[in-house]
């Protein structure tokens, strides 16, 4: 009889083992993320189910990411394109969606995810005339340096991995729930570290600040291009030097998607700081994710006018 027992255990096991071999493995989701802060959200809410890559790595131009041959094959299998929108991408992403042939991903599609969809935009142009530079029609795109709004598009990134996969919505809706508990955790320490520099003036080389300043009580007075996309003129230069000292404006910020030299010169001669800020994760070293970003955005902010 024990034998008997002991057999039929054994068949039982070597059963279940060739059944479970059988099993094909879970597919992840493919994701494509025009940006790398959208990346990293995609991989805090997604985890283990999702595959993600960013077109972006970080120190480019959000509106002039190059357009490599390598990211139409990628962007052919992906099951989801994530991305800023506001025309952020206008410049890339309409021709590597068609180059890609992928029906999943085109404007209208499930897969073509705008976290966009439900933010108010600042700096909506009265006219779309491009003699006045690189111009957004539908606003200011630069709103994920804004952490409140941030959070908008991590549930949008949820919600659309809960339509393609609705039995991971368990999993995805716990993983956004925890990340967003943590991200409102930082949203208080930032604004807490933030409080000496309320109204603070500073000016950066492109636009990518008003978000932040409205957020953290900030003035943000001006910008080192002439336009949007258009480079600063000698008079422009003057005029903005002249202004900061007039007004005793204390930092510069210059992205380092830009060179060195004319935001320095221009910090120099109006006796303000100069700081290089990331404008997305892995923008300078050390900034990975989009706390690590901020954290880094924060704390060079603080310690410059501190000093």
């Amino acid at each position: 009889m024990k034998n008997a027992i002991r057999l039929l255990t054994t068949i039982c096991l070597v059963v279940a083992a060739l059944f479970g071999a059988a099993l094909p493995v879970q597919a992840k989701v493919r994701v494509v993320t025009t940006l790398t802060d959208l990346a990293d959200f995609t991989r805090e809410v997604g985890k283990d189910l999702v595959d993600v890559r960013s077109l972006a790595t970080g120190v480019e131009d959000t509106h002039g990411v190059p357009m490599k041959p390598s990211f139409v094959p990628v962007l052919n299998r992906a099951d989801l394109v994530v991305l800023v929108g506001f025309d952020c991408e206008h410049a890339f992403l309409p021709a590597l969606l068609e180059a890609s042939k992928n029906p999943r991903i085109q404007v209208g599609h499930q897969g073509y995810v705008d976290c966009a969809r439900n933010i108010v935009p600042v700096d909506v142009p009265k006219t779309t005339d491009h003699s006045g530079g690189d111009v957004h029609p539908y606003g200011n795109p630069h709103y994920m340096l804004d952490p409140v709004l941030a959070e908008t598009a991590v549930k949008e990134i949820c919600e659309a991995l809960v339509a393609f996969d609705p039995k991971d919505r368990a999993v995805f809706e716990r993983n956004r729930d925890t990340y967003l508990a943590e991200l409102d955790t930082k949203i208080v320490a930032w604004r807490e570290k933030m409080k000496p520099l309320k109204g603070l003036q500073f000016v950066s080389y492109h636009e990518h600040w008003p978000y932040f300043a409205d957020r953290f009580g900030l003035r943000y007075v001006g910008t080192i291009e002439l336009k949007p996309g258009i480079d600063p003129t000698p008079r422009h230069i003057e005029e903005l030097i002249s202004m900061m000292k007039a007004d005793h404006v204390p930092l510069v910020v210059r992205e380092p998607q830009f060179p060195e030299k004319v935001p320095r010169l221009i910090a120099e001669k109006a006796g303000a700081k100069l700081v290089t800020l990331p404008i997305m994760p892995g923008g300078v070293a050390q900034t990975d994710t989009y706390i690590e970003m901020m954290d880094y955005i924060v704390s060079t902010m603080v310690d410059a006018v501190g000093k």
